[in-house]
């Protein structure tokens, strides 16, 4: 007899507390459950019940072998789960997490053709410039940028962007221009004020040294695009990636505060909460931004 089929049924028993039960549990005649559990015993050399005309209780050994019956039982189904959903068509609702300038510049202008591509799933993309829980603020995966602060999460990287502090001509013409980080203590900066760090700029020098810079800003907003503006009017420097000033850069808008300093690189990801499989609809939305983004970055903003 099949090994997983008689310890499915001596767990069912021990579950129900007796055999008519258990084979109204799983579908079959009285007798079948009984000479499944009688072949395990055979099978193992040992009784793993006892029987009584009014009931039926697990014997010390019985009771062990029933805690991993159990185990491998639970192993199986989730095995038998896993295979289904792999193959299952993606539907569902899909909350997404995003910054607000990356989910407005370029993860809405894709989300028509996936939509299209995937009609059974629906899109909740909440904006916001925090760091989200997502399993305990309920949320299917999210796109972050930079250093990953979480560990335990997930992670597929989909491109990359540059880091660059840039104003405008029309600022460089009334303050100067910078030429070392240290000057940038005389200069009106604008920081983004919902980073975790604060007023803290991290660059690297042209010898490869990592420095700080610790200076109060002359304008602080929790919005990249908002902050982007402000550089654009000639309010200051700010430090910025290329999805937000690309466009900016090439139009003459901005210009790199100082272009001799390295280059700082970050990556973007799809974040998503640990497990043994990944929902369809989370697997189908990754692989499509990896698509639609794969002419992006670091600098083909």
């Amino acid at each position: 007899m099949d090994r997983l089929t008689e310890m499915e049924a001596f767990a069912t028993v021990v579950d129900q507390g007796g055999f008519t039960d258990a084979a109204k549990k799983m579908g079959i005649s009285k007798s079948a459950v009984s000479k499944h559990v009688s072949s395990l015993e055979a099978r193992l050399g040992a009784r793993l019940l006892n029987r009584t005309t009014r009931r039926v209780s697990p014997t010390e050994i019985g009771l062990a072998y029933y805690d991993r019956a159990r185990r491998v039982l639970n192993d199986a189904g989730e095995a038998d789960a896993l295979v289904t959903s792999m193959q299952s068509a993606p539907s569902g609702m899909l909350r997404i997490s995003v910054a607000t300038d990356f989910g407005v510049n370029h993860l809405s202008p894709v989300l028509s053709d996936f939509l299209t591509d995937f009609p059974d799933i629906t899109v909740n993309m909440v904006l916001n410039n925090r760091y989200v829980e997502l399993i305990s603020e309920g949320f299917d995966m999210a796109v972050r940028i930079g250093e990953l602060e979480d560990s335990t999460l997930r992670a597929r990287k989909l491109t990359e962007t540059t880091k660059r502090m840039i104003a405008s001509p029309k600022y460089f013409a009334e303050y100067g221009r910078p030429e070392k980080i240290d000057d940038l203590n005389e200069h009106k900066l604008l920081h983004y004020s919902s980073q975790s760090s604060g007023n803290v700029w991290k660059l690297t020098a042209p010898s490869g040294e990592k420095r700080q810079v610790r200076t109060a800003g002359w304008l602080s907003v929790n919005d990249g695009q908002s902050l982007l503006n402000a550089a654009i009017s000639g309010l200051g420097i700010a430090y910025l990636p290329s999805f937000l000033y690309s466009d900016a850069m090439e139009k003459g808008l901005v210009q790199d505060a100082i272009p001799d300093l390295p280059i700082e690189t970050q990556g973007i990801y799809a974040v998503y909460p640990p497990g043994r499989f990944t929902q369809p609809k989370v697997r189908a939305f990754i692989d499509f931004l990896v698509h639609a983004f794969a002419d992006k970055g670091p600098n083909d903003w």
